[in-house]
C-alpha cells in the first residue's frame, strides 16, 4: 500500500524558512518521481517542485526558483522541500504526490497518489 505523509508546515514570518518532509512507503524513490504542489487560500493549485527518479533531475516553478530546494534521501524514503525567503504568497496547503514513472510532469492528473497535505502560512 502506497502512503505519503507530509510534515513540517507551520506559521512563519516573511523572510523565514521551513523544511517540508514527505515520507513515502510502498514505493521506491530511486525510481518514482515525487512532486510538491500547493493550493492557495483562493483554491488555486500550483505545481511547486519535482524530483525525478533514478536520474535525480529537479524542476521548480518560476515563482519559487532560487528560494526552494527539493532533495531526497532514498535510505529514509523521504523527499524534502527546503523553503527559504518565504513570502506571504507562498501561503497554502502543500501536498506531495508520486507517480509510477521516473520523470517529472507538471500536471496534477499525471500523479497517481497523494498525501493529505501540510499547511504553510507566511505572515507579512
Amino acid at each position: 500500500q502506497v502512503q505519503l505523509v507530509e510534515s513540517g508546515g507551520g506559521l512563519v514570518q516573511a523572510g523565514g524558512s521551513l523544511r517540508l518532509s514527505c515520507e513515502a512507503s510502498g514505493l521506491r524513490l530511486d525510481y518514482e518521481a515525487i512532486g510538491w504542489f500547493r493550493q492557495t487560500p483562493e483554491l488555486e493549485q500550483e505545481g511547486v517542485s519535482c524530483i525525478s527518479g533514478y536520474n535525480v533531475i529537479t524542476d521548480y516553478a518560476d515563482s519559487v526558483k532560487g528560494r526552494f530546494t527539493i532533495s531526497k534521501d532514498t535510505a529514509k524514503n523521504t523527499v524534502y522541500l527546503q523553503m527559504d525567503n518565504l513570502k506571504p504568497e507562498d501561503t497554502g496547503a502543500y501536498y506531495c504526490a508520486g507517480r509510477w514513472q521516473p520523470d517529472c510532469r507538471p500536471a496534477v492528473h499525471e500523479y497517481d497518489y497523494w498525501g493529505k497535505g501540510t499547511q504553510v502560512t507566511v505572515s507579512s
